[in-house]
């Protein structure tokens, strides 16, 4: 049975499942294990994390009269406040004056369907990672950002989430363990422009927000690469060199003199957390800025959903339901309300079981509700058989389909995941 725990009760012989926090908040590069080291006890009741979770059919149980609560009791509580997201009020922001908008030229932003925007993005994430490769590779040289080619990057990016915000986001997960750095960037510029027009930021502040998300991990250039992909545990003095990358990055822009500052801010500061135990300056609550807060969340969400060196990347919809465990110290509660709003309660390429038996992969957001998407149906469990594809849109009247729970992909491993939701048989890059 799985229990969740606070650090200060886990005790030698636990069975550990699963850390109630960022896996960046720790320096293990696994998450289940039996706990046998007295050095690794220490070690994690000396970081930020406060509550794991416990498997009791695999190790030790917690002492009688100790708190602890079930996995069921956990996803009860907050497939509710998820379910309360309908009903929220828009989130009001207060910005600065915005920086002066670049000279209009012509953009095509008209609404598209999400299969024609994945081909365009396609082409987009193509070109971003030779630009994202060409920019790092200057860093690492000591030359500054070309802000011009940035904000042309950023443009574009933006385009493809004002036309259908779920394709290029979508895409960009599908980068490899060896494409992560590069990506990464991409793929939180894009939730950041998304995350920004949830929120009714202007076209000013939104442009400054994609630049954010495409420029926060400017630091990794000055990581070792040994350091930055090592598959295994990192020691103590690799986790503080890993740790670095902000204020690195923070210094590069303030040498190159030409971002402005809420972009350099984000880069410093998107370590931040609510409760004050981030890094690098331990800011807390309104002392950080909106624009740190918004990268945070999208910086978290892309790095648990992709795959890395050291581990597999988790289920878009396991990810935001693990993320908001860790709402009350690491994110604004707000700011990740909206960022929900704007990719989906089950985001596209969640794995999901409707009220059928039949398993089936998200395709496309509804128009409606947030728990009515478009989900592509492929596999019976009442047959234990593969069946002929068919896209169910829930939000269609008479629709008698409702998603009943989360599948874990780990636990079917259907080889074609990606290729079901997203129709292509291999990456664009």
């Amino acid at each position: 049975m799985l229990k969740r725990i606070s650090t200060e009760h886990l005790t030698l012989g636990m069975y550990l499942h699963e850390f109630c926090g960022s896996w960046m908040d720790h320096p293990f590069w696994r998450a289940k294990f039996v706990l046998k080291d007295p050095k690794d006890l220490e070690r994690i009741k000396s970081t930020a994390i406060h509550e794991v979770w416990i498997d009791t059919s695999k190790g030790l149980d917690v002492a009688v009269g100790v708190s602890s609560v079930s996995r069921e009791e956990a996803d009860s509580q907050i497939d509710s406040d998820f379910a309360l997201l309908e009903d929220m009020p828009p989130l009001v922001i207060e910005m600065p004056p915005p920086p002066p908008p670049p000279p209009p030229a012509p953009r095509g932003r008209a609404p598209a369907s999400f299969q024609n925007e994945l081909k365009v993005a396609a082409s987009i994430c193509n070109e971003s990672k030779r630009a994202v490769v060409s920019m790092f590779n200057e860093a690492r040289l000591g030359k500054a950002v070309d802000s011009a080619n940035a904000q042309s990057l950023v443009e574009e990016i933006s385009d493809s989430v004002t036309r259908n915000p779920g394709a290029l986001i979508s895409l960009a997960r599908l980068k490899t363990a060896d494409d992560y750095t590069y990506m990464h960037s991409v793929a939180v510029c894009a939730m950041m422009v998304a995350l920004a027009k949830q929120i009714g930021l202007s076209e000013e502040h939104t442009r400054s927000a994609g630049m954010a998300g495409l420029l926060h991990d400017l630091g990794k250039a000055a990581i070792p690469l040994a350091v930055l992909n090592k598959p295994g545990k990192l020691t103590d003095a690799e986790f503080v060199v890993i740790q670095s990358h902000p204020v690195e990055g923070y210094n590069m822009l303030k040498e190159g003199g030409s971002v402005e500052g809420s972009v350099m801010d984000a880069c410093l500061h998107h370590h931040e957390k609510m409760d004050g135990t981030g890094y690098p300056d331990k800011l807390k609550g309104e002392e950080i800025s909106l624009i740190a807060r918004m990268t945070a969340i999208c910086d978290v969400y892309d790095a648990i959903t992709s795959d890395r060196p050291y581990k597999r990347g988790w289920d878009p919809s396991e990810s935001l339901r693990r993320m908001a465990e860790w709402t009350k110290g690491h994110f604004d509660p707000r700011l990740f309300q909206a960022f929900v709003k704007s990719i989906g309660i089950y985001p596209v390429g969640s794995l999901v079981r409707l009220t059928s038996g039949r398993i089936g992969v998200v395709t496309e957001q509804g128009g409606q509700t947030l728990t009515t998407p478009k989900v592509k149906v492929f596999f019976s469990t009442k047959s234990d058989l593969r069946i002929p594809p068919e896209v169910v849109d829930l939000a269609e009247p008479g629709c008698t389909e409702k998603i009943v729970a989360r599948e874990d992909p780990d636990k079917w491993r259907f080889p074609d995941l990606n290729e079901l939701w997203s129709g292509l048989s291999e990456r664009p890059w």
